[in-house]
């Protein structure tokens, strides 16, 4: 069982339910509950791509209260919006966290993330259940989500990891300076038949190009790409000649 239960809260679109579970199955999460959906099926959402399984898993409760029952953090979803909110509010980078070290205890603090309908949010009595509430920093004159795309972007936030973040791919192997001066020799030829380099400037010309080849940096592997192109230029130079 999933320590984290993605509660949906009278969903109405059939699709949007298939989103979330997309969503929760993209970033590891199965337990799906919902709380007096709307009466066309569900469990069939085509938007469930690859996710079937977090569907026909998903369980059907007719109360929050039955929803939540076994978790000991229950936090809501909100736009705001023009009402007055009785519960503390945090923004969904602050909140992710929390609620990530959390699910890292152990054992892992069983929490509900609840969403609203999608035409209404959360109700007032519906946020009574929350231990308090969370908000994706969104823009004021359109701070309401699709249910899908809320559930994916809370979901990422929660599991999203700085330190990875940081983590870089392992470094290719650096060009060897032979190679590097082959590309520089086969540029001047190139350069010198097409009438680029003058006479009076030919050596500090020679120089800049060969200081323009280190500052690419090249790896082993595009070397030899450029070394094959110069000489493709090179050659189809000299045939036309």
């Amino acid at each position: 069982m999933s320590p984290l239960k993605v509660v949906l809260v009278s969903p109405r679109n059939p699709l949007n339910i298939g989103a979330a579970a997309r969503a929760m199955s993209n970033f590891g999460f199965s337990e799906l509950r919902l709380v007096n959906p709307y009466a066309v099926a569900f469990r069939e959402a085509r938007s469930a791509v690859k996710a079937h399984a977090v569907l026909e898993q998903a369980r059907e409760y007719p109360s929050i209260a039955d929803a939540v029952a076994d978790c000991a953090l229950v936090v809501g979803t909100t736009a705001i919006g023009p009402r007055v909110l009785e519960h503390p509010m945090r923004r969904l980078e602050y909140g992710g966290k929390l609620i990530a070290k959390k699910l890292a205890l152990a054992p892992p603090t069983q929490v509900a993330l609840l969403f609203g309908c999608e035409k209404f949010g959360l109700s007032n009595d519906d946020m009574s259940y929350c231990h308090w509430l969370m908000r994706i920093p969104t823009r004021e004159e359109h701070g309401s989500m699709n249910l899908g795309q809320a559930v994916a972007v809370c979901l990422y936030e929660i599991i999203r990891s700085p330190v990875a973040a940081q983590i870089t791919p392992d470094a290719k192997r650096p060009a060897a300076a032979e190679h590097l001066e082959r590309i520089t020799e086969l540029l001047e030829t190139i350069l010198n038949r097409s009438g680029y380099i003058y006479a009076r400037v030919e050596g500090s010309t020679r120089m800049k190009i060969r200081r323009l080849v280190r500052r690419l940096q090249l790896n082993a592997h595009d070397a030899d790409v450029w070394l094959g192109m110069l000489r493709q230029i090179l050659w189809k130079s000299e045939h036309r000649e």
